[in-house]
């Protein structure tokens, strides 16, 4: 593929590499109407793990009458065990899950806690100071233990229930996060409604509030605006994206949000950049090529539509304008 350059539209330097954390496994599947066999979850795992992805989000301990589909999650936790090499972080809401993530052997958690009192009482359960409260005695426990801890900011721009979010408010709950522990924080475009001058005014505040090393993006592609708003964060030097095999995903709580970024079209992206992903492109779109065929739909990824057209077409195909 031929390297763009590594400089950004806007001429902010770009990083030389990027970790994608892959999160189909887990936000990608979790609101999957018809429940997804183990053996699929794992062999999705499998793949991405073979395709050179380094950290996958496995699953989540949450209640199984809230996410029914992550209620396996502890035999996929122990399916890797020996994996030493791929960081495999799990969703936890309380001290309860925390309990079950160690049972299972998982060696990171994540905590995810909400930018508006709004999406806080409505996926959490509870008021924002008492979900952050929680929250912090979570990762204490966690750290406690030797696990590793990452955040995440919901509604880090734009709320379903109260529109848009002041960056300052993210960021000051970034470093909230940060001072619990957590070794990375993500922030979430939930609702997929950011643009790129948004998406880099969110950016801008958490890497005034937190060191840069710490900041992930993790954008939806409601409004088609998820790749722009990623590259805008890059040229600030944000260095950890998150996205989902075949676009996965979705959010319960926000009505119309779209999946998430793809991970095949993120990878194209970046390659075409220059930038250094250590995933094997071919094989990350067979991966979402196989989930696709498990789910019964075709994959949303426009480069793995792409590329499966490119295989089907013919040398004697006529011209089109």
């Amino acid at each position: 593929m031929t390297v763009e350059s590594t400089v950004g539209a806007s001429g902010g330097a770009l990083p030389k590499s990027v970790r994608i954390v892959e999160v189909g496994p887990r936000d990608g599947l979790q609101n999957e109407k018809g429940l997804v066999p183990l053996a699929a979850k794992v062999a999705l795992i499998e793949r991405l793990v073979a395709a050179g992805l380094r950290t996958i989000e496995a699953g989540s301990f949450v209640a199984p009458r809230w996410v029914p589909q992550m209620a396996d999650t502890d035999r996929v936790v122990a399916q890797f065990r020996s994996t030493l090499d791929v960081e495999m972080p799990v969703l936890v809401p309380n001290l309860k899950g925390l309990e079950l993530a160690k049972a299972a052997g998982a060696r990171t958690v994540a905590i995810f806690a909400a930018a508006t009192e709004s999406f806080a009482r409505a996926n959490l359960n509870a008021p924002r100071a008492e979900s952050i409260a929680r929250f912090a005695e979570v990762a204490a426990g966690a750290r406690a233990h030797g696990m590793r801890v990452r955040g995440y900011v919901s509604c880090a721009v734009h709320c379903p229930y109260e529109g848009w979010v002041e960056p300052g408010v993210a960021a000051e709950l970034a470093a909230a996060l940060t001072e619990m522990g957590c070794y990375e924080v993500s922030m979430c475009d939930t609702t997929g409604a950011a643009s790129p001058g948004r998406a880099r005014a969110m950016a801008a505040a958490t890497i005034a509030a937190i060191p840069l090393e710490q900041v992930a993006v993790h954008f939806h592609d409601t409004f088609g605006q998820a790749l722009v708003n990623t590259l805008t964060c890059l040229e600030l030097g944000i260095s950890v994206v998150d996205s989902s095999v075949s676009g996965l995903g979705g959010c319960p709580y926000s009505p119309g949000a779209a999946g998430n970024l793809a991970t095949e079209d993120l990878v194209y992206m970046l390659e075409g950049l220059g930038i250094e992903t250590g995933v094997d492109l071919e094989a990350l779109v067979e991966a979402g090529r196989q989930i696709s065929g498990v789910l019964g739909r075709t994959p949303a990824s426009r480069t793995a539509l792409a590329m499966a057209g490119r295989r089907t077409t013919t040398c004697n195909a006529p011209l089109s304008n």
